[in-house]
């Protein structure tokens, strides 16, 4: 079969069988191209609470797939490869974050969202990228302990001097991969070139880049800008849908080396095969996790719109 044809099929039995299709933006453009929605993991999954649809199938990781189901616990939630997992999601538990409010009494917990359902549950506060600086200058407390990303922790720490904040020794390993020798070897090659990084990059890449955001917040900043070269620093996926986007303009990877390996697990195959029901999996939570992992990302909402 050529990928056109199983993207047919892929069309044909959405529609037949009632399913909402989500894409986080580090799959692969094939995927793209079948999606209803393709966003960063919360935009996906208020786009599936928002879905018409009484199934949703998320082509990204587990922990997106819990959130979805967090925020629509009325539809069945598919992840399309059941193996596709997230390293810094699974770098903390909710016994660790425990121990961590009995070692800073008086904080409050501030997770990113790259973490899993239940580890939610013993959280005060989800963020992301994007709306991290937002959500914890308007928070009530002006003790943090945030989790589990200190890169993006430190940044967010930056724009808020005001508050104290206790950090924790994890982060993503894909964007870790990235170093200032990095940065200077491709301003180099490509002077005219703005650089473009995730805040989940060292904190030595962040100082040095000309905008810092999320990959949606990236790729909204590449299409608009007058500028015609640019240097990405996030998953290299995103340097091939911004050719796509803007055939007008050149983008170079930051290091040739980042790729994340369980983003790239989920294939067409995967999507075709959940909607007939040979294979992906049913995200199944306790009625106990959805109650209070829904409470923290309320609170996002609330505070950060």
């Amino acid at each position: 079969m050529t990928t056109r044809e199983i993207q047919e099929q892929i069309l044909k039995l959405k529609k037949e069988k009632d399913v909402c299709i989500l894409a986080h933006a580090y799959q692969s453009h094939d995927i793209w191209e079948v999606a209803d929605y393709v966003g960063d993991s919360y935009g996906l999954s208020v786009q599936a609470a928002k879905a018409p649809q009484k199934n949703v199938i998320m082509s990204g990781v587990r922990f997106m797939a819990e959130t979805c189901k967090t925020l629509s616990p009325d539809k069945k939630v598919y992840l399309a490869n059941p193996e596709a997992g997230c390293p810094m999601a699974e770098q903390m538990d909710k016994e660790m974050v425990l121990d961590l409010k009995k070692e800073y009494p008086g904080y409050d917990v501030c997770a990113y969202i790259n973490t899993t359902a239940d580890l939610k549950t013993v959280c005060d506060v989800i963020v992301t990228s994007s709306s991290a600086v937002k959500i914890l200058k308007n928070y009530n407390s002006d003790k943090i302990i945030f989790i589990p990303d200190c890169n993006l922790g430190k940044w967010v720490q930056e724009q808020m001097p005001e508050k104290d904040f206790k950090m924790v020794s994890g982060g993503c390993p894909t964007h870790m991969r990235m170093t200032a020798k990095h940065v200077e070897k491709m301003r180099a090659l490509h002077p005219d070139a703005e650089l473009l990084v995730h805040p989940e990059c060292k904190y030595e890449v962040v100082e040095k880049a000309d905008y810092v955001g999320s990959t949606t917040g990236i790729m909204n900043y590449a299409k608009n800008s007058d500028k015609k070269e640019f240097i990405i620093g996030t998953e290299q996926s995103i340097v091939q849908h911004l050719q796509f986007e803007c055939p007008d303009k050149n983008f170079y990877l930051l290091n040739s080396a980042l790729v994340c390996q369980n983003m790239k697990l989920t294939t067409l195959v995967d999507i075709l095969n959940t909607l007939k029901g040979t294979g992906g999996e049913e995200i199944i939570l306790p009625e106990e996790t959805i109650r209070l992992g829904r409470a923290c990302i309320d609170k996002m909402i609330e505070l950060g719109g």
